[in-house]
């Protein structure tokens, strides 16, 4: 980048403008600038000419990538109002990403910080790389970067998302409420070279069977509701409790728990496999993957894991509505249904079961996207960094949105896994079921034990977290 082009950029867009008006007319004259044939917006040809001419390099398809991002009518220009929305958007995050970089807050970036916070982001690199990395970038030559030369370096060149805020707000599998239905973690390239990855996935799935064990007894609360309590059979929280200890003890608030636990590991190896295979396909921009992209890699992920591990979600059920003796263990189980009712047995209840991880995997994505963009539009100041209260609330607001769409589709799942256990029940279809539960129980009836679904929600997000922090300890994962 040569010093004649950063002073017209400085000239042109950068000055520290005290007012609002003042950098409305800085992009205003910008743009003035690029419209060369005065239409009233700048298309691609436009854009990439003008930038040119500038003595601007940018990145392949940075032009095209501006226009598409920025251009909200879908005319295949941009009008002054959106090419202005898109440089005050783009140069927020810039800003962000630039105080996150400047660690001891004085205006300026140096080899030392930009090394510590590659390091953050699981890439070490020695000093002679820091520097190169500065000197690509510094244009006055004083091996510090300031404020006005990395906006200048960057702005034309588009970043949906900067790897400050991916690192902050990544949609962690941290968070196990009880069903892994949510899209997969993702990864750095770095982090999958140097395996943290799988100390990442170990810490979670041991975050997960301690919170599941220590949420055991809602979670076998919530599918004895879902199966035996009726409009006219109302079973309550207390008189459920006191049902279950009076039939098994205390013991028995715990049935179906192992294999909980057991099918944790398989489910979590298989989708993010499952997710890495899906993203590569998908993928439409050298591995970046956009929302919606992730969202259909993720269902299918999800769909795929659950495939391979569904007998062992039958399995749970018939163990957590078992009564005493009548199976003494997983093994015992899994022979007996095999003997009674045949493969087919370990797949009732399959149809709802995948279609639920539609439903589930959209609103949890759509509501944490949300509420993500929400935080870094009203309150990101000085760092993308939101703090653990706001990225664990975000998480238990979006896994809960997600459970409360797919839940009548779990219910109807549960109820046909339990009914093939049952001599002489007639097995009914997913949609006649459907019916048959509104006719007799209304809508309100496909919520039978969210009481104890919800209930179990913040002591799980709770444990699971502080669990995942000493296994990340332990493990050596650095924060």
């Amino acid at each position: 980048m040569s010093t004649m082009y950063y002073q017209a950029i400085r000239r042109l867009v950068f000055t520290d403008c005290s007012c609002a008006t003042d950098a409305s007319k800085t992009y205003e004259d910008l743009f003035e600038k690029l419209d060369t044939n005065k239409d009233g917006k700048v298309d691609v040809a436009e854009l990439r000419a003008g930038l040119t001419s500038m003595g601007i390099t940018f990145r392949k398809g940075a032009a095209q990538k501006i226009i598409s991002s920025g251009d909200k009518d879908k005319d295949l220009g941009l009008d002054f109002e959106e090419f202005s929305k898109y440089l005050k958007d783009h140069e927020k995050k810039l800003r962000l990403t630039f105080k996150s970089l400047d660690k001891n807050n004085d205006g300026r970036i140096d080899h030392m910080e930009v090394r510590q916070s590659l390091a953050d982001l699981g890439m070490d690199i020695n000093q002679e790389e820091a520097k190169k990395i500065l000197q690509s970038i510094d244009v006055d030559g004083t091996m510090t970067v300031d404020w006005n030369e990395w906006k200048a370096h960057f702005l034309f060149n588009p970043a949906t998302n900067l790897q400050e805020i991916i690192r902050y707000w990544k949609h962690s599998t941290v968070l196990d409420i009880g069903d892994s239905l949510t899209i997969p973690d993702e990864f750095t390239e770095e982090e999958k070279t140097t395996g943290i990855w799988w100390k990442q996935l170990s810490a979670g799935a041991m975050a997960g069977a301690v919170s599941r064990t220590g949420t055991a007894p809602l979670d076998r609360m919530k599918v004895f509701m879902q199966v035996h309590s009726t409009k006219s059979n109302k079973i309550s929280l207390v008189g459920g409790f006191k049902q279950m200890l009076k039939e098994g003890g205390a013991a028995s608030l715990w049935r179906g728990n192992g294999i909980n636990v057991l099918k944790i590991a398989p489910e979590t190896a298989i989708k993010f496999m499952a997710y890495e295979q899906y993203k590569k396909l998908l993928s439409s921009d050298r591995g970046k993957v956009r929302t919606h992209e992730r969202f259909i890699a993720g269902s299918l992920a999800g769909a795929t894991a659950q495939t391979a591990i569904y007998p062992m979600e039958v399995m749970k059920t018939r163990l957590t509505l078992r009564k005493t003796g009548q199976y003494t263990g997983m093994f015992d189980c899994a022979k007996k249904i095999l003997q009674k009712e045949g493969v087919k047995a370990f797949y009732k209840g399959y149809l709802p079961n995948i279609l639920g991880i539609i439903p589930y995997a959209g609103i949890d994505l759509a509501v944490y996207e949300s509420l993500k963009n929400a935080w870094l539009a009203n309150y990101a100041k000085d760092s993308a960094n939101p703090g653990i209260l706001v990225l664990l609330g975000c998480g238990t607001m979006s896994s809960t949105c997600g459970q409360l769409t797919s839940y009548p589709l779990a219910l109807i799942r549960t109820r046909m896994q339990a009914a093939a256990s049952i001599e002489g029940a007639e097995q009914m279809s997913m949609n006649r079921m459907v019916k048959k539960i509104v006719e007799k129980e209304g809508f309100f009836g496909l919520y039978r034990g969210i009481l104890p679904n919800f209930m179990k929600v913040i002591p799980a997000v709770s444990i699971s977290y502080v669990v995942y922090e000493y296994m990340r300890s332990g493990l050596g994962i650095q924060k």
